[in-house]
C-alpha cells in the first residue's frame, strides 16, 4: 500500500469495538455439585443473531460499499475472541463479512485479549497467554497478524504498555482524558515515557461520544445530527492537530442506535464526505504509525480506561462485590494451570470476561443507566450471586479433579500433595 509523505492533511483514524460477552446462565446455590453448564449459549445464540443481523451485516455491507466507490477508505476493528466464536458458532456469515472487509486492504485488524477480561491485572503471562491466543484467532479466521494492541476496554498504564511492546506490539490505544492530556492535545500521535518505540493513540472521547451516545438525543440544540455538522465539528478544533482518533462499539450502528434513527444513512454520509474532503484523510494506526512521528513522550503511571465518568477501573472493581469475585476468580490461576487440562483452563477464562463485573456495578446515575442497560439481571445482587455460585462451583469441580489425578489406577492416593482451593 503506497502511502504519501506527511503533509497539511489532518488525519482521521476511525476504530471500532467488537464484543459479546458469552453470558451466563442461572445458577443457584442448589446447582453447585450438580455438573450443570454454566453458560446459557441458548440465550447467546439469541443475541448474536439478533446483532448479527441489525448490526453486524448491514454495517459491514455499507462499509464494503463505501470501500468499493471511495477506496481511500481506512477503518480499524478490534474483536474480541469471545465475539468471533461466537460469529463462528451462530452467525458464520457474519465471519465471512469480515474477511472481505480485511481483503480490500482499506481495513486493519487490531489484537487485543481474547477472553475480553481484567488479564492485564491477573497476572502477565495470563495477559500475553491471553493476547496470543487473540493473535491466532486473528489470522485462523482474517488472515491477518495485528501489529497494533487494544487492551480490553481501552485498559492502560506505563506497565501494560511495556509489557505490550515487548510482546512485539507497534501502538496501542488508549483513551484521551482531560484530567489526564491536562494541557496538550488528544489528537497527535505519542510515545511510551520508555522510548521504547510504542507508540500511543489516544481517542477524542468528545467527538467519539457524540456519536455513540448523544446521536439521538433530541434535546441537544445540534439534533438532528448530520454529517455536515459533524465535519464541521472536527473543523472547529482550533488547536494544532495532526491525527484525531475516533472510537466507538460497532454495535451503536443497528443496536444501540437503531435504524429508524437513521444512523446508518449518517454513517454512511460520514464517511462519503470524509473521503471527498480535501483538508482529511482517513488513516489506520499502522499508516499512522509508518507517517507520523510522535510529538512527545507520555507517561501513565496509573490505570485507565474508557469506562463510566472516572474513566478509571470502577467500572469493573468499584464496589466489594466486584473485588471479591475478580480476586476469587484471580486466585485459582495456579490451580488451574497445574491441572494441565485444556477445558478447565478455557471456562477459567471465560469466567474472566470482564461484562460479569461490569454486571456486579452499583454506581447511580447516567453510569448506573448504562450498566443496567447491558445487564441481564434484574440487579448487581443477582448478577454476584449467580456469579459467585458458578465460581463455588469451578472451584469444586477443580478440587475433585485434583483428587481424581492423585489417585493411582487401583484407586489409592498417590504419594502426592491434593490441592484443596
Amino acid at each position: 500500500m503506497n502511502l504519501r509523505q506527511p503533509n497539511k492533511d489532518r488525519y482521521l483514524n476511525f476504530y471500532f469495538q467488537v464484543h459479546q460477552p458469552r453470558r451466563l446462565g442461572q445458577f443457584s446455590f442448589f446447582d453447585i455439585g450438580t455438573d450443570r453448564d454454566y453458560f446459557d449459549d441458548g440465550l447467546n445464540q439469541i443475541i448474536m443473531r439478533r446483532i448479527a443481523k441489525e448490526c453486524y451485516q448491514p454495517t459491514n455491507l455499507l462499509l464494503l460499499k463505501l470501500i468499493g466507490k471511495y477506496p481511500q477508505i481506512r477503518i480499524t476493528f478490534s474483536i474480541s475472541g469471545v465475539a468471533l466464536k461466537q460469529m463462528e458458532r451462530f452467525a458464520p456469515a457474519v465471519i465471512e463479512s469480515f474477511r472481505m472487509l480485511a481483503a480490500t486492504g482499506s481495513v486493519e485488524f487490531l489484537s487485543e485479549t481474547y477472553y475480553h477480561s481484567l488479564s492485564a491485572l491477573v497476572s502477565p503471562e495470563e495477559f500475553v497467554a491471553q493476547v496470543q491466543l487473540q493473535n491466532k484467532k486473528i489470522l485462523e479466521l482474517l488472515g491477518v497478524r495485528p501489529t497494533v494492541f487494544r487492551n480490553t476496554e481501552l485498559i492502560y498504564s506505563d506497565e501494560i504498555g511495556r509489557i505490550v511492546r515487548d510482546m512485539g506490539f507497534d501502538g496501542i490505544l488508549t483513551d484521551g482524558l482531560d484530567d489526564l492530556l491536562k494541557h496538550r492535545s488528544p489528537n497527535h500521535l505519542y510515545e511510551h515515557p520508555a522510548n521504547n518505540g510504542l507508540r500511543l493513540f489516544f481517542r477524542n472521547y468528545t467527538l467519539s461520544d457524540d456519536i455513540a451516545f448523544r446521536f439521538v438525543q433530541k434535546k441537544m440544540k445540534t439534533w438532528p445530527l448530520t454529517p455536515e455538522k459533524y465535519i464541521q465539528w472536527l473543523e472547529s478544533i482550533t488547536e494544532k492537530k495532526d491525527l484525531i482518533t475516533l472510537g466507538l462499539d460497532y454495535e451503536t450502528f443497528g443496536e444501540h442506535q437503531k435504524k429508524e434513527t437513521g444512523i446508518f444513512q449518517f454513517l454512511e454520509g460520514l464517511f462519503a464526505t470524509v473521503a471527498r474532503h480535501k483538508k482529511y484523510r482517513m488513516i489506520t494506526p499502522s499508516e499512522a504509525i509508518a507517517l507520523l512521528p510522535p510529538v512527545d513522550s507520555f507517561s501513565i503511571p496509573n490505570l485507565i480506561s474508557w469506562a463510566d465518568e472516572e474513566r478509571d477501573l470502577s467500572a469493573w472493581l468499584g464496589n466489594e462485590m466486584q473485588q471479591d469475585a475478580f480476586e476469587t476468580i484471580k486466585e485459582l490461576e495456579p490451580v488451574v494451570k497445574k491441572t494441565g487440562n485444556p477445558v478447565m483452563l478455557n471456562t477459567w477464562r471465560y469466567l474472566q470476561t470482564s461484562d460479569h463485573l461490569y454486571y456486579i456495578s452499583t454506581k447511580k446515575g447516567e453510569d448506573g443507566n448504562i450498566h443496567n442497560y447491558f445487564s441481564p439481571y434484574p440487579s448487581p445482587y443477582e448478577a454476584f450471586m449467580n456469579y459467585m455460585n458458578i465460581v463455588s462451583d469451578f472451584s469444586l469441580r477443580l478440587n475433585n479433579y485434583e483428587r481424581a489425578q492423585a489417585l493411582d489406577p487401583t484407586g489409592r492416593e498417590k504419594n502426592t500433595q491434593i490441592l484443596v482451593t
